[in-house]
């Protein structure tokens, strides 16, 4: 009860501060440089709360009066920036398409800033829905609120003591095969293309110590739908379309390893596209309800306010008003006209610029709402780092080209490019709401299990997303100057290849003139039904046991395996370990300091992460003809993949081992020596 007082009346216990503010400003610059490069350059950006969770606890260490809620608010600002910088999916499509040479700079930032302050009103109520109200794992919140209380001291002292050493055990380790990856002393990718009939598959893995990390928090149900998804795509899809004889003449590929890949991008990922779309659908369905729910709890909590009671208010109702943030939506749409008015004034949108953007209006305030709902929802199943925002983007480009196909068909030339461009532009928007809501309920979460106020967390995503709008169009810039992108009409030979937003311009291409494959993403969305049957079957028949949800099954197909297959590995090892757990002296206690150990794994590879990119960059700059290879020690050796899959394989189990050795003779429930302190402050 103590506990619970001081969540009510503690409002002197410091958070949002200006020393927090101005240190999540200077670590999103850095983090979000980092971000931008790695993700064009290959298609993959980090998570980045957690090390900045790790820089905070390092520098607010020099004042006596830090608190763990205000290295939340650090971290939150550092991260809501860092996962704009995702906005690098679709920006520089509208370059690849000829219609940008470059980055307008006030033009970026009022699309990146726009669709990101959106994305965070949109996450207002679903924190009801999708946090407090459910049982959703959000393996990187959790992850993070781990770190914080650790660092700050949080819990007995025994407890502390041991979780500390097994977070920098765990981290070393996985920092260190990062390393020895990149060195090519051992390698961090383990593949394998082989023949399957008169065509082929392949299977690949990246050794991701963080995959392993995420898949014991995320848990066996959405380990085991991956598990599905994977093979529906290199069981049957790839196998299917590499012994197609059109598709293989139509690919004309050198090599098997070359068709196989084609087969994955032009086919499975269409198929995935279609699938994430009938069960993010359906997610938005199951969700409606306390959605509502999380809606009328913050009408009540703006009544009890405007009665004068808003001190009476647990910190759990202390979000931004409803009020506001519904204002906030409603005015965001103005600035939205403007934009789209201005970016559409060609033919043949000037021809009619009332209903064109009329309807994208409705379809961004529509879209805005359904994406930020199902992008929050992967963001608790599998954690923001490994969810499928590029397939979000597909999805939101689909139903803008579309909407634009019907207002004007038939078009052709210039004025196909005009539509394809103003469809990317809608996207942008949109996908800034995608990527903030998919990392906003990721920091809300550790906000509630750090016992942070969400009105000031929200308040700090605002800025992370101010911060971020700022700086990532002069990175964009640099880069097309310095480098450009494939497939753009100035590119160089040394052109980043920015993937996503490649696939993304091909989607509007292929909609708008008039070449999309529905057939692949029409299959897709038949899966999709059947695994929303399945699981509604499977959860009546065990009593909800049993659950294979149907969007894990939907990134199943659509991830490429090495992003996604060590993940079920996780799962499946943190069900072993914590079947152990329920079996030791003091259950809570041993399952805990799993969790640590696998928030280790995730903090270790993101930290390096940061370095590497750096590191990469700093070559490429140099002019270095293998920028990637910028810590090679080495030439890669033929034995490489082998030693690799020994070591990483040795390293996770000494790591299980060593965690279950720590945890094994844990004082039994109830001994005070070792009880867990609850009051935050």
């Amino acid at each position: 009860m103590a506990s619970q007082t001081a969540l009510r009346v503690g409002e002197h216990v410091k958070e949002l501060t200006v020393r927090g503010i101005i240190l999540g400003a200077l670590i999103t610059v850095v983090f979000t440089a980092a971000n931008v490069y790695l993700g064009l350059k290959i298609g993959i950006t980090f998570a980045t709360s957690i090390p900045a969770a790790v820089i905070s606890m390092a520098v607010l260490k020099a004042f006596r009066d830090a608190t763990i809620q205000e290295n939340n608010i650090v971290q939150t600002i550092a991260s809501a920036a860092g996962t704009l910088s995702a906005i690098i999916f679709v920006l520089p499509g509208l370059i690849m398409v000829g219609w940008w040479t470059g980055f307008p700079y006030w033009l970026s930032v009022a699309v990146i800033g726009i669709g990101g302050i959106l994305g965070v009103m949109y996450s207002v109520p679903l924190r009801r829905a999708l946090v407090t109200g459910t049982d959703l794992p959000y393996p990187e919140g959790v992850a993070a609120a781990e770190v914080l209380k650790v660092g700050a001291g949080v819990g007995g002292a025994e407890e502390n003591r041991r979780g500390l050493i097994l977070i920098a055990g765990s981290t070393i380790v996985s920092a260190l095969y990062f390393f020895l990856a990149k060195t090519r002393l051992l390698t961090d990718t383990a593949a394998r293309t082989f023949r399957v009939g008169t065509g082929g598959s392949a299977i690949s893995a990246s050794l991701s110590m963080a995959l392993i990390g995420v898949g014991h928090l995320v848990g066996v149900a959405v380990g085991m739908a991956m598990v599905v998804g994977m093979l529906i795509t290199w069981v049957v899809i790839v196998p299917h379309w590499t012994q197609d004889a059109a598709f293989v003449a139509q690919i004309a590929a050198p090599d098997l390893e070359t068709l196989v890949s084609a087969a994955f991008r032009q086919k499975a990922r269409m198929v995935g596209a279609g699938t994430i779309g009938v069960a993010a659908i359906w997610t938005l369905l199951r969700i409606i309800g306390p959605i509502v729910a999380g809606i009328r709890s913050a009408l009540a909590a703006s009544r009890e306010r405007k009665a004068g009671r808003a001190a009476e208010l647990p910190i759990t109702e202390r979000d931004i008003p409803i009020g506001i943030v519904t204002a906030t939506i409603l005015a965001s749409m103005i600035p939205i006209g403007l934009l789209l008015y201005a970016f559409g004034n060609t033919a043949p949108i000037a021809a009619e610029p009332g209903l064109t953007i009329t309807l994208s209006i409705i379809y961004t305030l529509i879209a805005g709402v359904v994406i930020a709902a199902v992008c929050g929802y992967m963001a608790g199943l599998i954690g923001a780092s490994n969810s499928p925002i590029s397939g979000v983007g597909i999805l939101s480009v689909l139903g803008i080209a579309l909407i634009l196909a019907a207002l004007f068909p038939g078009v052709s030339g210039d004025q196909t490019k005009s539509l394809v461009a103003f469809a990317l532009f809608v996207t942008a928007i949109i996908f800034g709401v995608a990527t903030i809501s998919n990392n906003n309920l990721q920091d809300l979460k550790t906000g509630q299990l750090v016992d942070a106020t969400p009105w000031r967390q929200q308040v700090a995503l605002i800025l992370g997303v101010v911060f971020g709008a700022l700086v990532i169009p002069p990175i964009l810039d640099l880069m097309n100057t310095a480098f450009t992108f494939q497939g753009a009409p100035n590119a160089k030979a040394t052109a980043l290849a920015a993937p996503q937003a490649a696939i993304i311009s091909t989607i509007a291409q292929g909609v708008l003139g008039g070449n999309l494959d529905w057939p692949m993403i029409r299959q897709g969305a038949m899966i999709g039904v059947v695994a929303v049957i399945v699981d509604e079957a499977l959860k009546r028949v065990s009593n909800k046991r049993l659950h294979l949800p149907p969007l894990a099954i939907g990134m199943g197909i659509y991830l490429p395996l090495e992003a996604d297959l060590l993940i079920p590995f996780g799962a499946v090892l943190g069900w072993f370990y914590n079947r152990w757990a329920m079996t030791s002296r003091s259950p809570a206690f041993a399952e805990r300091m799993g969790v640590l150990m696998a928030t280790g794994l995730i903090v270790g590879e993101s930290l390096m992460g940061v370095v590497y990119a750096f590191a990469v960059a700093g070559a490429e700059r140099a002019g270095s003809a293998d920028s990637a290879g910028v810590f090679g020690l080495v030439q890669a050796y033929p034995a490489v993949m082998l030693v690799s899959l020994v070591v990483f394989a040795a390293a996770i189990g000494a790591l299980y081992l060593w965690t279950r050795n720590r945890a094994s003779d844990a004082p039994a429930p109830g001994d005070d020596a070792y009880a867990p302190e609850t009051d935050f402050r």
